[in-house]
């Protein structure tokens, strides 16, 4: 069993930053492949970006390319996102997941770890 607890989320101007963390308790954190999805209101979740066990592969939708990135400490845990150049339509609840396998990054029912979701806010 994996429990997620997201932090970093908050208000912003366009243009700002955040840095989300996501702060893994259990075992075997390394082996697990870690999400990060999106949700705003009226719109459905989105992938946001995805790191491997190791850290050495990432993935990012092309709506984030170039302004986010994604990272891991697996000494501590815990996987980041840092995000550059906020827009307005990046506000949504920021929801970190985990999974131990499966086959495509940005499929969510691949997913069997969820966190709590934190907020994101953007404004113009």
């Amino acid at each position: 069993q994996v429990q997620l607890v997201e932090s970093g989320g908050g208000l912003v101007q366009a243009g700002g930053s955040l840095r989300l963390s996501c702060a893994a308790s259990g075992r075997g954190f390394s082996g697990y492949f870690m999400g990060w999805f999106r949700k705003a209101p009226g719109k459905e979740r989105e992938s946001v970006s995805a790191i491997s066990g190791s850290g050495l592969y990432t993935y990012f939708a092309d709506s984030v390319k170039g302004r986010f990135t994604i990272s891991r400490d697996n000494a501590k845990n815990t996987v980041y996102l840092q995000m550059n150049g906020l827009k307005p339509e990046d506000t949504a609840v920021y929801t970190c997941a985990a999974k131990a396998y499966g086959t495509s990054w940005s499929d969510s029912s691949e997913y069997r770890f969820w966190g709590q979701g934190t907020q994101v806010t953007v404004s113009s």
